[in-house]
């Protein structure tokens, strides 16, 4: 099973920044937009993980949710990976120094689970918006979007998602854990 964690931010957040990139899907050579159904911030990316390792990752993650307190988020400005210049993927970003914390937690979870191809790369908070094949300077696209913050809000819950890859790819929430009410943190 092809398996991450993830955060899915509020309807009224995503809407706005659907709004704000509404003219430009599209118009970006070489940009691939996916629908917004798969908008999520990935905490976790756990590769193929074996099914006999499920209730144990299911175990591992809860656990690791529960240690911290829901953070207060915006989204806040567009960036791209690897660079502006050289994007492959278009990103928001977001605020919150506390989601570091919580992604690595959920990443030491998983491997103790078992989850062995967990993504050890440097976790930077954002949603990504689209994907391109090949570099692309997205210097004019992040220009044009300069400015944005949005609203605040409030990452309550953490899923474990399964990635159905193929023709037509779709996603399966497997199960979800409530991050610690704010006072607690």
């Amino acid at each position: 099973m092809r398996l991450f964690a993830a955060v899915v931010p509020p309807d009224a957040v995503l809407d706005e920044v659907a709004e704000v990139i509404g003219p430009y899907v599209g118009q970006v050579p070489g940009l691939r937009w996916p629908d917004r159904e798969f908008w999520h911030i990935t905490l976790g990316f756990f590769g193929e993980v074996p099914e006999r390792v499920l209730p144990e990752l299911e175990v591992r993650l809860a656990r690791a949710v529960r240690r911290h307190a829901a953070p207060e988020l915006a989204f806040d400005g567009f960036g791209a990976f690897s660079s502006v210049r050289r994007a492959r993927v278009f990103w928001a970003g977001l605020t919150g120094d506390s989601m570091v914390r919580l992604a690595d937690s959920v990443k030491a979870g998983a491997r103790r689970a078992g989850a062995v191809q967990t993504d050890e790369k440097r976790f930077h908070p954002h949603l990504t918006l689209a994907r391109a094949k090949t570099e692309t300077d997205l210097r004019p696209l992040v220009e044009a979007l300069s400015g944005f913050s949005g609203s605040p809000w409030r990452a309550e819950r953490v899923r474990l998602v399964r990635s159905h890859t193929g023709a037509q790819m779709r996603y399966e929430s497997l199960a979800e854990w409530a991050l610690a009410p704010a006072e607690q943190s």
